[in-house]
């Protein structure tokens, strides 16, 4: 069953800070500053995670239950390029970060970053997506608190007796109370600091997070702002007029490089 989820067409990147700028200042900030985060793909799709896509979309979610084999080696063969001995959570940011098939799911502060990646690889003939996260409402409703959570918060906000872990996470059963909520991860290299990153985790690994959204009454909480095939080159052009490329989002020679190939194709 399609979900209707609010959607909003932007051509310009100056539609899109208009539709996201708080209309009127917060009465105790006076600042006009948005509080969700953002995702950027190329095409209108469920919000799947990597792990989701693993072994295909057809269907989605066929090699799920590899999640802990998956992470397990993860961490035995990690080891020799780790400076410091690192905690189980801050494993997985990494993980995620390097590419493991993971339940996380990346998002950004920065609606400009989000709109780089919307705007990178389109399919030709596809319109690309800005999705917006209200992550507040979503604590709200799991009960968690209203401040994003960080490793240590994670490890202490499910109510058990030791703390909170991955494994912990994995061997939930499908009857345990269900929860999604936002982390915000260490600052482990430039490219997270450069990004904005945050991430969404969601304890159901059976439907993507708009689905589960949907499922527990939150749909309300996700916003997508389509930009039209058409207008897609033009916005491209506009991240690049404002700084916003591969140079400074992967702060890396990998990111120069990148930069250069695509500006100069």
């Amino acid at each position: 069953m399609a979900i209707n989820f609010k959607t909003e067409h932007v051509h310009t990147l100056g539609e899109l800070l208009d539709k996201v700028t708080p209309v009127a200042p917060d009465p105790t900030t006076g600042r006009r500053r948005d509080s969700g985060v953002y995702r950027g793909v190329p095409v209108i799709a469920p919000l799947l995670t990597s792990l989701d896509r693993l072994g295909g979309l057809a269907p989605p979610h066929t090699k799920r239950d590899l999640e802990e084999h998956l992470f397990r080696n993860f961490v035995r063969y990690s080891r020799p390029y780790l400076a410091t001995p690192v905690g189980d959570w801050e494993l997985l940011v990494m993980a995620q970060h390097h590419g493991l098939p993971t339940r996380l799911l990346d998002w950004t502060y920065s609606p400009l970053v989000a709109a780089h990646f919307a705007t990178l690889g389109v399919v030709p003939g596809q319109d690309a997506v800005v999705w917006r996260l209200d992550w507040q409402r979503i604590h709200e409703r799991f009960g968690l608190p209203s401040l994003a959570l960080t490793i240590q918060d994670l490890e202490t906000s499910f109510g058990a007796e030791q703390p909170f872990t991955p494994w912990a996470l994995f061997a939930q059963a499908a009857d345990d109370p269900a929860f999604a909520c936002m982390l915000e991860p260490p600052s482990l290299n430039a490219r997270i600091v450069g990004q904005f990153a945050v991430f969404t985790l969601c304890s159901d690994t059976t439907q993507s997070l708009d689905r589960f959204l949907a499922g527990h009454d939150l749909a309300d909480a996700l916003t997508r702002f389509v930009f039209p095939t058409a207008a897609i080159a033009h916005v491209r052009d506009q991240l690049d007029l404002a700084g916003i490329d591969e140079r400074r989002i992967f702060a890396d020679l990998d990111g120069v490089a990148e930069q250069l190939r695509r500006y100069y194709s």
